[in-house]
């Protein structure tokens, strides 16, 4: 047998009867995910005695049994790289690490290393595993390279799958602390309206008819002369979803570069401090553990140079 390839036997449960097949062998084989085993069955990775399988959709019947080949993880491209992670938890299935404003979560153009994805590599090693079979961490959710705050990584498809669940339901507890030009008013509300990329620039993002649904909910944390501390708290989680709704009501983040609007007396405070990013925090991160069910919530105090901004606006 190839060094490379690990085989597990699998037997369908009676329970399982009828089901299709891809599904039947993730409930035989709880550490692969249904994904991850219809891209073996297609791969021609399945056999029943001496036939491959290569439909997904077979249906099932419980007591078969099946042979699955698991090719062992191709590596990622991706360098590990010693870059200094805040962890707030971590087991064998998940991390979830406080990222540093200027961080990068996922490599791209313009940013090929020195990412999130490149620390992760370095910090779990060869604890990962990804749903297409590279080596890599599973990054389920991602917040913009200037914002800081709570994002959770997953290391198995297990786990993968159950978060990707999660935040598809967006029954994820997502709370960002904003520190907004202006006050609010209402002190609390909600911004039910769909965002796309911008027709006029594909770079930002801009409420549009027909984009996706996204709703933030919002509330005067602390009044700050003329600005604010506010909560907001996700029901949907679309790029730069809060920059955009609090800009559309007329109170964009401090510092944002892309759809802030600074008046001059915060312009004076933000370059004495050089603060050149938007004020946006990921405050706390609730969700079900995907394969303990226990409930898990983490709390990240705003960073310094917020903490900063918040004492000269605090008059």
């Amino acid at each position: 047998m190839d060094r490379g390839v690990s085989i597990i036997e699998a037997t369908i449960a009676p329970a399982a009867d009828g089901w299709r097949l891809d599904r039947a062998l993730a409930d035989a084989v709880p550490t692969l995910s249904r994904e991850r085993l219809k891209v073996l069955i297609n791969a021609g990775q399945v056999s029943q005695g001496d036939a491959l399988v290569r439909d997904p959709a077979r249906k099932s019947r419980g007591g078969e049994r099946f042979s699955v080949a698991v090719p062992a993880p191709a590596p990622a491209h991706n360098e590990a790289q010693d870059i200094p992670l805040v962890v707030a938890f971590e087991d064998e299935h998940l991390i979830v690490v406080d990222k540093p404003a200027g961080l990068v979560v996922h490599p791209a153009a313009g940013n090929l290393d020195g990412t999130l994805v490149n620390a992760l590599l370095h910090h779990c090693g060869g604890s990962l595993s990804g749903i297409g079979g590279v080596a890599r961490p599973g990054i389920v959710h991602r917040i913009d390279k200037d914002t800081s705050g709570l994002m959770v990584a997953a290391k198995t498809d297990r786990a993968h799958e159950g978060l990707a669940k999660q935040f598809a339901a967006h029954s994820i507890d997502r709370r960002y602390h904003a520190i907004v030009a202006g006050r609010p008013m209402p002190a609390a509300g909600s911004v039910d309206a769909p965002l796309a990329r911008s027709p006029q620039n594909r770079k930002k993002v801009a409420i549009v008819a027909g984009g996706k649904r996204a709703v933030t909910h919002y509330r005067t944390l602390h009044n700050l002369g003329d600005a604010a501390m506010v909560e907001c708290r996700l029901e949907t989680g679309r790029t730069h979803q809060v920059r955009v709704h609090m800009a559309s009501l007329g109170h964009s983040l401090l510092g944002d570069p892309v759809y802030g609007r600074t008046k001059q007396a915060h312009k004076g405070v933000l370059d004495t401090l050089n603060f050149r990013r938007q004020a946006l925090h990921a405050t706390r991160l609730g969700f079900v553990h995907p394969i303990s069910t226990a409930t898990m919530a983490f709390d990240s105090p705003m960073p310094a140079d917020m903490q900063e901004l918040f004492r000269r606006l605090d008059v």
